[in-house]
């Protein structure tokens, strides 16, 4: 029974639409009308600026990082792990937001957080060394994906680097059309770094 409360609750803390909380609640606007239309960090700080989306971002790697951390609260068998995947499928796929969420970056960090964090610092340094060579948001995602699955492997926890390949999986697919923008090179860059 347990177990099957972790799930719902995991599911329905990805679910909250960090995005769409902040967009229309303080600024009027529904970020799935503007931008990229996707729910996530990057498209706010586009739509609605900085302050929006460090908010947003932070709500998003939270949910992550709680949810993965339910099965310590509650005292279960269930795995970490497994509770944090449930998590970013609710992000992608939220229930309070017909099913349109983001993109599984800042909630899979979320995740790392809560189970290894000092794999979440590596992995923040990467993606902000990788943003700072590259200005995509969307190339530094994918990169960082990718140096999480190495990480997981790295320090060999079996648990871990199935996750965290699901994880990148989900990534890298939500990030399809982004790929396709980079390679015709029109892939909006960040202007701020």
């Amino acid at each position: 029974m347990e177990i099957v409360m972790i799930v719902i609750i995991a599911y329905l803390l990805g679910s909250i639409p960090s995005g769409l909380i902040i967009g229309k609640g303080f600024y009027g606007i529904d970020i799935r009308e503007h931008g990229s239309g996707n729910l996530g960090g990057t498209n706010t700080f586009r739509t609605l600026g900085v302050k929006a989306g460090l908010i947003v971002t932070a709500a998003d790697i939270l949910k992550g990082t709680l949810a993965t951390l339910l099965p310590l609260f509650l005292d279960t068998e269930m795995h970490q792990l497994i509770a944090g995947l449930i998590a970013v499928i609710g992000h992608m796929y939220p229930v309070f937001a017909n099913f349109r969420g983001g993109k599984a970056v800042a909630t899979s960090a979320g995740v790392l957080l809560g189970y290894e964090p000092y794999m979440f610092l590596t992995m923040f340094a990467i993606f902000f060394i990788c943003l700072y060579l590259t200005k995509y948001v969307s190339l530094s995602s994918i990169l960082g994906a990718f140096a999480a699955i190495i990480y997981s492997m790295v320090i060999f926890d079996p648990a871990l680097i199935v996750v965290v390949t699901i994880l990148g999986i989900f990534v890298i697919y939500r990030h399809r059309a982004n790929i396709k923008r980079i390679i015709n090179k029109t892939e909006p860059k960040i202007k701020w770094m």
